[in-house]
């Protein structure tokens, strides 16, 4: 061919591509769209067919225009559907590289609904690599992801591949138990292959667990469903189990019976195997490839002929540097696989990681729940012990009587305290938190901190003494109920540690900068000290000096590792400088900011005045299940010269509500029927303005929200103190009076 006549074909060329790619650019994107569903569904039909390579060629052609329109979604969805293809076709770690990208793609994407398809097919491919431990990880994660999506009826083959791997393993009654939920599932959605294949993997734990009649039973079931339903693959797995069984029952003709009928069919489906997948015809291809290549080259090297000699030259240089390239080439795809494979170790190490971390959220969840839920069992009994003890104190006891009830109240105040500083270390460690900056005058808030703990020094012969930096001045903008805490905790500590000795309570400025200082608290003691040993654990959790100086001291070991979280909750540092038999000295530094002297409002004393009500007609409902409660509240309340109607449910609650007129109605929440929330929600449908207490023991500051919305106006907390269930009960009283009055 002459050069001009080359130089039009190549103009030809230049412009059918660039008319093309103007073409593709300007196609319409749901066009684009409904192509790759068609090019999904088409591989659907060849994967049914066992047609596997086709299949994979129509999802690559789906991937490639899913990438094209940026559409990740799908690109993550067609990654994992490649990689079951490949894990058909005996390429696991091709499998697996695809099954890695389709979980960031769906991570990325928000698409739980596909990872947890992705990690159910990631299990089975361990599974397949007798990989168990971690195969069942991944069935762990994508049942958790289908219940959080709602997917119930996807749970089923989850089951039932975890069922497969407990049968490998040998815990035939963990996999009889996953089996049977699988077949609930299954018969629920209708889902009859999975059906078929629990039944025949039930035959099999059975027949381990030497059930053998129910196992026949199991076997026959879903040998029958997979041929009504021609099913091969289960067929074949049921032939086979049925031959175990009846060989197991020695009968050997009924045996050998299935075991030629897997054969046959084993047979069969590697035939089908073999024609989809033979390496013949990929051979035969690229001999046809290469032969039609050789071919080409021929013509070009005829014409070559030709034309001239230095044509020839040029073609056999060219022959030379192709395969130079093709050397190259070879030597790039081995360090690319050298590659690939250390980036799949990486990518099965991430993502065992983020099992991990899933793994790790679900077991901090369960332990808020279980905290909460211990919280108030805890506290329910313990508002019966607090409110009886109180009562006897208040009836004058018999004097030999007075030492055992006020150990009693001791106790039951300990215990309620040991419960609080729980849920308070919880809090910390989950960051659940919250501060509430307001203004208030530090010199006298530690001023009171120290009188308030006085008597406990007086106990101890222990000598309190407070100094106060005169360069600081007194109001400060901070959250003073946590530093009035961790003052206590520390106070209290050293009160405790101290006998026959001076504890010097110093705040000092540390630094200044405009408005903001940094304040050092030191707590100096010359009590029985720390040693240096402990001195490194003494801010953990359960931590005190020794088993003796616990049980000789008291204590729960929560009170210092309480002031550290809420140290650092406040951006501040806390130090321990101590020598065994000389005392100790804590030292804490946080910021605070200058704000000035607020003016003081004197507020009336509620408990002076309560007796200036009016009490005659107030009506008051208690709504408490538990009896021993409902006898103490109304005991408090008559104390109060307050009467009550009581009632043990919600739905009662209610109707008494609906049929009479209250002034305050004091609400439990945990009762049998509906709870105190919904009880309050139905009231608040008919009645806006009804005064109505939660009267709980659950944690509050998890439940507030939940308060809120259903309407309540205050919350009381059990066991809880009675001048401050008296406050709360005056001030709602007077302001109801008060609104009475006006109107």
């Amino acid at each position: 061919m002459s050069q001009p006549k080359y130089h039009i074909v190549a103009f030809l060329v230049l412009i059918s591509m660039t008319l093309f790619a103007q073409n593709n650019a300007t196609e319409d994107i749901d066009i684009l769209k409904m192509r790759v569903e068609n090019y999904i569904t088409q591989s659907g039909f060849e994967t049914e067919r066992g047609d596997y390579y086709n299949a994979k060629e129509n999802l690559e052609k789906a991937l490639a225009i899913a990438k094209q329109i940026g559409d990740k979604k799908s690109e993550g969805s067609i990654h994992t559907k490649i990689a079951k293809v490949q894990f058909i076709v005996e390429e696991p770690e091709n499998a697996l590289v695809s099954l890695t990208k389709a979980a960031e793609l769906q991570r990325e994407t928000n698409d739980y609904a596909n990872l947890a398809i992705t990690y159910n097919i990631r299990g089975i491919l361990h599974t397949s690599k007798k990989e168990y431990p971690i195969a069942l990880d991944y069935f762990n994660s994508a049942k958790t992801k289908f219940e959080e999506e709602g997917l119930e009826r996807l749970i089923a083959d989850v089951n039932l591949n975890e069922a497969k791997v407990y049968i490998e393993l040998g815990d035939y009654k963990t996999a009889k138990a996953k089996l049977e939920k699988t077949i609930i599932l299954a018969k629920k959605h209708d889902q009859i292959g999975v059906l078929s294949s629990a039944y025949i993997n039930s035959g099999k734990a059975l027949h381990k667990l030497d059930n053998e009649d129910l196992a026949l039973s199991m076997a026959k079931k879903g040998l029958e469903l997979a041929i009504t339903n021609n099913i091969p693959e289960y067929i074949n797995d049921g032939y086979l189990t049925l031959s175990d069984i009846y060989q197991a029952n020695e009968d050997y003709k009924l045996s050998n019976e299935y075991l030629r009928k897997h054969i046959q069919l084993s047979d069969s489906l590697l035939d089908i195997k073999r024609e989809n997948l033979s390496p013949e015809k990929k051979a035969q291809f690229i001999t046809e490839y290469k032969d039609s290549e050789r071919k080409q080259m021929e013509v070009k090297l005829e014409e070559a002929d030709a034309s001239n000699n230095l044509t020839r030259i040029t073609t056999i240089l060219s022959i030379a540097l192709i395969t130079i390239l093709s050397l190259l080439t070879l030597s790039l795809y081995k360090n690319n696989n050298i590659r690939l494979k250390t980036n799949n170790m990486l990518h099965k190490k991430n993502d065992e990681l983020i099992v991990a971390k899933e793994k790790a959220e679900l077991a901090s969840k369960t332990k808020a729940n279980f905290l909460s839920t211990v919280t108030h069992e805890l506290r329910t009994p313990l508002y019966a012990v607090t409110g009886l003890t109180n009562m006897l104190l208040d009836e004058e006891p018999k004097p030999d009587q007075l030492p055992h009830l006020k150990s009693l109240k001791f106790s039951g105040d300990y215990l309620l305290t040991f419960i609080n500083d729980i849920l308070q270390i919880n809090k910390i460690e989950a960051n659940k938190v919250d501060l509430d900056p307001e203004v208030f005058n530090l010199q006298k808030k530690v001023e009171n901190v120290v009188s308030a703990l006085s008597n406990s020094a007086m106990d101890n012969n222990v000598q309190l003494h407070y100094e106060y930096d005169d360069s600081l001045p007194s109001t400060f903008i901070a959250d003073q109920l946590k530093i009035s805490q961790i003052l206590i905790n520390l106070i209290g500590n050293a009160i405790k540690f101290t006998k026959d000795g001076d504890i010097w309570v110093r705040l000092k400025k540390h630094s200044q900068t405009e408005d903001k200082y940094i304040i050092r608290f030191e707590i100096e003691d010359n009590g029985i000290g720390i040693t240096k040993e402990k001195q490194e654990n003494m801010f953990e959790s359960f931590s005190q000096g020794s088993i003796q100086i616990n049980r000789k001291y008291g204590g729960t070991g929560l009170g210092l590792s309480i002031v550290k979280g809420l140290i650092e909750i406040l951006k501040g540092k806390i130090y321990l400088k101590s020598e065994l038999g000389k005392g100790s000295t804590f030292v804490f530094e946080i910021p605070l900011l200058y704000a000035p002297e607020p003016v003081i409002t004197t507020k009336p004393k509620t408990l002076n005045e309560f007796n200036t009500l009016d009490l005659t007609n107030i009506k008051i409902l208690v709504v408490e299940d538990n009896k021993i409660n409902q006898m103490i509240t109304r005991k408090i309340l008559n104390k109060m010269n307050l009467y009550c109607d009581v009632v043990d449910n919600g739905e009662d609650a209610v109707d008494r509500v609906q049929q009479e007129q209250y002034d305050v109605v004091l609400m439990d929440i945990h009762m049998p029927g509906i709870s105190g929330i919904e009880a309050t929600k139905i009231i608040r449908t008919f009645d806006k303005e009804l005064t109505i207490f939660a009267l709980t023991a659950v944690t509050i500051e998890d439940k507030m929200q939940e308060f809120d919305e259903a309407g309540f106006d205050d919350i009381i907390s059990k066991p809880f103190k009675q001048e401050d269930f008296e406050k709360k009960l005056y001030n709602e009283l007077k302001s109801n009076q008060k609104s009475a009055t006006s109107i």
